[in-house]
């Protein structure tokens, strides 16, 4: 639908959000996107959208033990209600979660803003070859994410030792994603992003739509680049495109 702002006219698709994943970051998610969509045209304005929020529990628990086939056709089964509801779009509130990605795409016709792309879209911008991947244990051991980076986008993807894996996982899971924030975290966080310099790291992917709770750019040393909030706005960007 066509509108009015300013005497200018403008158009904004409405975004089907899969959120829940977790709710800790389904709010910075809503925050980033009606934030952006005011500064683009007036404090009034907010964003158009539909949220289905899933228990993250059950997810976790999936996760954990690999379920991933029944992940994904969780997630293909919200995407085409999210479609049918009238979505012009999907955003999937995490990182690790767009492993479905292949498997929704097959059967949505709308878009699917997929998180790594823009990721690497941020990076590749900046000039940086080299980053370190922080998130949860599958998104830094499994192929899905780094592929896209390497291959789109050239950029080299590095990842913290298997025992600081671990140590980032069990933060996102035990405290991040039930909302505890603890100073002690942020400098383990802090020291691992250390190493990942010394190992040649230009930048620190916060891969986790958690982290940005724990870790801002103030914090680093080097480009932090937030998944939350750059795949936010690069949803505001293609719904007012």
């Amino acid at each position: 639908m066509v509108f009015q702002c300013d005497s200018k006219e403008y158009i904004m698709k409405k975004i089907g959000l899969i959120g829940g994943i977790t709710w800790q970051s389904t709010q910075l998610y809503y925050h980033h996107l009606n934030t952006l969509i005011a500064e683009e045209l007036g404090a009034q304005h907010s964003c158009e959208c539909i949220i289905e929020s899933v228990d993250f529990a059950k997810i976790s628990a999936q996760q954990a033990v690999g379920n991933w086939d029944d992940l994904h056709n969780q997630m293909l089964e919200i995407g085409l209600r999210l479609q049918a509801a009238g979505a012009e779009m999907i955003v999937i509130c995490a990182n690790t979660m767009h492993l479905s990605v292949p498997v929704m795409e097959a059967k949505i016709q709308i878009p699917i803003v997929h998180i790594a792309a823009v990721t690497g879209a941020v990076i590749k911008r900046s000039g940086f070859r080299k980053v370190l991947l922080l998130g949860t244990k599958f998104t830094m051991e499994l192929d899905f994410y780094k592929n896209i980076l390497q291959s789109n986008f050239g950029i080299e993807v590095l990842v913290p030792s298997k025992e600081d894996r671990e140590t980032v996982h069990a933060i996102i899971y035990q405290e991040l994603a039930k909302g505890i924030i603890k100073k002690e975290s942020k400098q383990v966080y802090l020291k691992i992003i250390d190493s990942g310099i010394a190992n040649g790291a230009e930048a620190v992917i916060l891969g986790c739509t958690e982290i940005p709770l724990l870790i801002q750019q103030e914090d680093c040393t080097i480009l932090a680049v937030d998944t939350t909030k750059e795949h936010a706005k690069a949803a505001i960007a293609l719904a007012l495109s």
